[in-house]
């Protein structure tokens, strides 16, 4: 059965179509497309967390896009990377507050036993399925590094 996540896009992409809005339609059209990649690629049907992964990554691959854009003085195509960006940001659960990443890194450490930087790979694993798609991964990074420092 597929994933809620993937009958609210393929709900989106018709109603799309049907109002004829292109830029829309195409921006879920490339998130289908992504999905159907990594489908076929791992031989799975992706859950919600797996396909808020691969939007996550096509969130980051148009953020990096923006950035080259501006710096290349190509505020046209910055612009359309920036309306893709707002439309797969729907799909993306509630964000953390600072408050939250901070409990759920706190109870990975302990749950994982770490007791110095060596074990950062435990404690992001014990932590990446809560936090994925809803907080920076790189900020999450430094603040596990940063409380793992101090604990040795």
């Amino acid at each position: 059965m597929p994933s809620i996540l993937m009958l609210q896009i393929q709900e989106d992409t018709k109603n799309a179509m049907r109002a004829k809005e292109a830029q829309r339609l195409a921006t879920i059209r490339l998130l289908l497309a992504a999905i159907k990649q990594r489908e076929v690629d791992e031989r799975i049907s992706l859950d919600d967390n797996q396909i808020i992964a691969v939007i996550d990554k096509m969130i980051k691959q148009r953020n990096d896009s923006i950035e080259q854009y501006i710096k290349g003085d190509r505020k046209d195509l910055a612009q359309i990377e920036e309306a893709e960006l707002e439309i797969l940001k729907k799909y993306m659960p509630q964000p953390l507050t600072e408050e939250e990443i901070e409990n759920i890194i706190v109870e990975a450490v302990s749950s994982s036993k770490a007791t110095s930087i060596k074990d950062m790979a435990r404690v992001m694993t014990h932590l990446r399925p809560k936090v994925q798609g809803r907080a920076d991964m790189g900020k999450v990074s430094a603040k596990i590094k940063n409380i793992l420092e101090n604990k040795a």
